[in-house]
C-alpha cells in the first residue's frame, strides 16, 4: 500500500509446504523479499531523478551528455541501448541511460546523495516485523566518492532488500512523506506520522509523470494495463562474480505503481539470473522479463482491490493532467503529442 506501507502480499520462490517445513531446503526457506539484499540496477534511477529535481540544481528539461561512455579507471559506464546524444532528465529515465544518470549524480555530489538515501531508509535494515531482515551493503562514508556516486545513481555499488526498495519508492509516491513497511493492517489516517518530507509534493508529481512515460514510451511498455494508469521503472543489474561483474548473469526487475496519478499500490517483481527465450527475442532484461509479470498482477488484483479501470476518454484526460507539470519542451523530446495547451507548463529552478 503506497500510503500506509502495509504489505498486501509477499512471495519468495522457491517456497515450501509450511506443514512440512522440516523437509524444506535452506534455499527454499530463504526469504528473498526481506532477507536477501541485491544491487537493484536502474530502479534506483527513481531516487536519482527525485533527488535531482528536488535539489533545485536540475530541471526536468536540463540536458546531460550521453554521447560517449564515462571512463572510470579501467572500467566504463555504458548504456545498454546507447542513444548517443544529449538527453534531458525525463529522457534519461525513460530510456534508462546509465551515462545520463551518472552525469546527474556527478553534479549533485556524494554528500547530498548519501543523505538522501539515508532519509529514504536505504542505508539501514527495513523496520519490518520479521526476524529475517537483511542488512544493506553500503559503502562507507570514506569510500563514498565520485565513482560510488555515479554508479549508485543507476543501482550498482549498493545492495538493498526488496522491502527497502518498495518502501522507498512509496515515500516518493506519497508526496515525500515517509512510508514504513509493515505486515500489520493500518488505516491510512492513523498511519500518517508527523515526519519531515523527503521531497516536495511538486517533485513527487514530476517523478510520477516521468514514471508514466517509462511505461507509455520507454523501457517498461510491457507493464501497461488498459485503464489502470501504470507508472514504473525497469531494473537490470549485472551480478557480481567474485570481485567482478559477470557478463551473462543479471538481476532483472520492474517496479510498478498504480494508478500513477494517485498512487494506491506498488508491485515489485525481481528475477535472479533469468534467461531470454524466443518470446523475449533472447533478452533477459527487466522490461522483457519482469514488466509482464507486474502487468499480470495488476490486471488480476486491480478489480479485487476495488479499483475499476478508467474509460479511454478519462484515461486520456487524466494522463494530460499528470504530464502537464513536465512542460511541452520535455514532452516534445519524448515525441508526445503536445498540440494541446494543457502541456504548456512553466518549470521553476527552485524546489517547493
Amino acid at each position: 500500500d503506497a500510503n500506509t506501507g502495509e504489505i498486501m502480499a509477499m512471495v519468495s520462490l522457491p517456497d515450501f509446504d509450511p506443514q512440512r517445513a522440516g523437509n524444506a531446503s535452506d534455499d527454499a526457506k530463504f526469504n528473498r523479499a526481506s532477507l536477501g539484499v541485491y544491487e537493484m540496477g536502474s530502479t534506483f534511477k527513481i531516487f536519482n531523478t527525485a533527488l535531482a529535481l528536488d535539489s533545485g540544481l536540475i530541471k526536468a528539461s536540463d540536458r546531460f551528455d550521453a554521447t560517449h561512455p564515462i571512463q572510470i579507471g579501467q572500467r566504463a559506464i555504458r548504456d545498454f541501448h546507447p542513444i548517443n546524444r544529449w538527453l534531458n532528465v525525463a529522457e534519461i529515465m525513460t530510456n534508462s541511460s546509465n551515462i545520463g544518470s551518472a552525469r546527474m549524480a556527478e553534479k549533485l555530489g556524494a554528500i547530498r546523495q548519501r543523505s538522501f538515501f539515508s532519509r529514504l531508509g536505504l542505508l539501514e535494515k527495513a523496520p519490518i516485523e520479521l526476524p529475517e531482515t537483511g542488512q544493506p551493503l553500503v559503502p562507507s562514508v570514506a569510500s563514498w566518492g565520485d565513482t560510488v556516486t555515479m554508479t549508485a545513481a543507476f543501482g550498482h555499488g549498493i545492495a538493498v532488500s526488496a522491502v527497502q526498495l518498495v518502501s522507498a519508492v512509496a515515500t516518493i509516491m506519497n508526496d515525500g512523506t515517509p512510508v514504513h513497511p509493515t505486515l500489520l493492517k493500518r488505516d491510512a489516517n492513523t498511519a500518517a506520522k508527523k515526519e519531515e518530507r523527503v521531497i516536495s509534493p511538486r517533485t513527487a508529481a514530476l517523478v510520477r509523470g516521468i514514471m508514466r512515460l517509462v511505461v507509455t514510451d520507454g523501457t517498461g511498455q510491457s507493464a501497461e494495463v488498459p485503464g489502470y494508469m501504470v507508472g514504473g521503472k525497469t531494473g537490470t543489474a549485472d551480478k557480481l562474480s567474485g570481485r567482478r561483474y559477470a557478463e551473462n548473469a543479471r538481476l532483472s526487475s520492474f517496479i510498478g505503481v498504480f494508478p500513477i496519478h494517485s498512487p494506491r499500490y506498488i508491485v515489485f517483481a525481481l528475477f535472479d539470473d533469468p534467461k531470454g527465450n524466443a518470446k523475449t527475442h533472447g533478452y533477459a532484461t527487466g522490461g522483457w522479463i519482469a514488466a509482464p509479470v507486474v502487468n499480470h498482477v495488476i490486471s488480476q488484483v486491480g478489480p479485487l482491490l476495488g479499483l475499476m479501470p478508467l474509460a479511454s476518454d478519462m484515461m486520456a484526460a487524466t494522463e494530460r493532467q499528470l504530464l502537464r507539470p513536465l512542460g511541452s519542451e520535455v514532452l516534445d523530446s519524448i515525441r508526445i503529442n503536445t498540440g494541446l495547451d494543457d502541456y504548456a507548463a512553466v518549470e521553476s529552478n527552485s524546489a517547493d
